[in-house]
């Protein structure tokens, strides 16, 4: 039998049929080895983007894009841990996902209550393979009237739940040697805009805050990285979303032309969040439809 060189190359790529004589064992025998290596190939390619047996936490989960990327998780083969701090907009949540979820209330700002909450579901549960930190809130005025309590608040709730969920979390996955950290930042991470600098600094924050727990956590084994969306159709942007003015403008700024539908940031948090991304750390992979690349 022929196995190398022309002959195996060229039966690759044409029809079987026709080449079934002389050589139609050999030809058939070709052809089947090929279907059966692009058949594991597919199937390395799944496994290498599957969360089967891991569980994820995601802050601020009972609606937006916590809620949007719950579902995807679940969809990639993850275990999900849905929170946040009303405990009935939770478990509404997990009605609608009809899934087989889990919920864990807790105020994300509050350090003792995250680190009560981590630890005794990590003790009665198992662990928390990644760690989502979604929780967050927008506050608009002109920065020369910004009210000083909002903006403690934007620091509590953008920044310092970020380290306090994820200290947390992530002292149990340097003891197992593995772990996967996303924190959700923004656009506004790298720009800003008129009206809300507080809320880009806090986002800025977020964004330096993921390549000092990739800094730190790396040699322990874990990947830390950030998801920065563009401006999405979510309730934090719901009076964007209805005002005729910006919506128009942002389709001229945006390339893409076009409000992001939150189920796009689905992708790159389970990327994010699977083995496929071992080797990446400290990286905030924007999904903003272009803003970011063009003036």
């Amino acid at each position: 039998m022929i196995w190398g060189g022309y002959k195996s190359y060229i039966l690759r790529f044409l029809p079987l049929e026709p080449y079934l004589t002389p050589y139609g064992i050999d030809n058939m025998l070709s052809v089947t080895i090929w279907r059966s290596q692009a058949n594991q190939q597919g199937k390395n390619m799944s496994d290498l983007f599957s969360l089967k047996g891991h569980r994820a936490l995601i802050t601020g989960s009972s609606q937006g894009i916590g809620f949007a990327l719950a579902k995807g998780l679940i969809e990639a083969g993850a275990e999900v841990v849905l929170n946040g701090r009303n405990v009935e907009k939770l478990e509404a949540a997990a009605v609608e996902i009809g899934a087989s979820v889990k919920t864990l209330a807790f105020d994300a700002t509050d350090y003792v209550a995250v680190r009560a909450a981590i630890d005794g579901f990590e003790a009665e549960h198992g662990a928390i393979d990644i760690l989502v930190n979604n929780a967050g809130m927008q506050h608009r005025t002109e920065l020369e009237n910004f009210p000083p309590e909002m903006f403690e608040k934007l620091l509590q709730t953008n920044v310092a739940s970020v380290f306090h969920v994820g200290q947390a979390v992530a002292r149990h996955m340097i003891a197992r040697g593995a772990g996967k950290i996303i924190n959700i930042a923004s656009v506004q991470t790298a720009l800003a805009r008129p009206g809300i600098a507080p809320y880009t600094a806090t986002k800025g924050a977020v964004g330096n805050l993921t390549k000092g727990m990739a800094t730190d956590w790396a040699k322990h084994g874990l990947q830390c990285n950030s998801i920065a969306p563009g401006y999405f159709d979510t309730p934090l942007n719901a009076t964007l979303v209805a005002d005729p003015e910006f919506s128009a403008w942002l389709e001229k700024r945006t390339p893409a032309g076009r409000w992001g539908n939150v189920d796009e940031l689905v992708g790159a948090c389970v990327f994010l969040s699977s083995k496929a991304s071992s080797f990446v750390n400290g990286h905030t992979l924007y999904v903003d439809g272009g803003i970011t690349a063009s003036l």
